[in-house]
């Protein structure tokens, strides 16, 4: 069983950044891709970015709604995958979430597919 705490979130105005943390912990962190997904009042649960354990090194994939200014870095040493949000807009307020799964490739942009989640920590970005 791999539990997730994710930290970071907060409030902050139009156009600054903001870095949200994943911590995993009680699995084999490296095995599994982990990934970041948003959830608005409302809305879907939207994908965000994921880092995906690749040879050598790992994958990374971002949304539409945030390319070009979120950045997902992953450290299998310490257990850890990093958001890094910049030019942050009102529309990426919502729950960010931080999850682990395994899944074939084609499915890492379905929330379906993920196993653990993290309790989701909140970002609120004022006009």
């Amino acid at each position: 069983q791999m539990q997730l705490i994710e930290s970071g979130g907060g409030s902050v105005q139009a156009g600054a950044s903001l870095r949200l943390s994943c911590v995993a912990s009680g699995s084999t962190f490296r095995e599994y891709t982990i990934s970041w997904f948003r959830q608005a009042p409302g809305k879907e649960r939207e994908f965000v970015a994921t880092a995906a354990n690749s040879l050598g090194g790992y994958r990374t994939y971002t949304g539409d709604s945030v390319q070009g200014r979120f950045t997902i870095s992953r450290d299998n040493s310490r257990n850890t995958v990093t958001l890094q949000m910049d030019m942050l807009k009102p529309e990426d307020t919502a729950v960010y979430y931080c999850a682990s799964g395994k899944m074939i490739a084609s499915e890492r942009r379905n929330h379906r597919s993920y196993r653990h989640w993290g309790q989701g920590t909140q970002v609120t970005v004022s006009s």
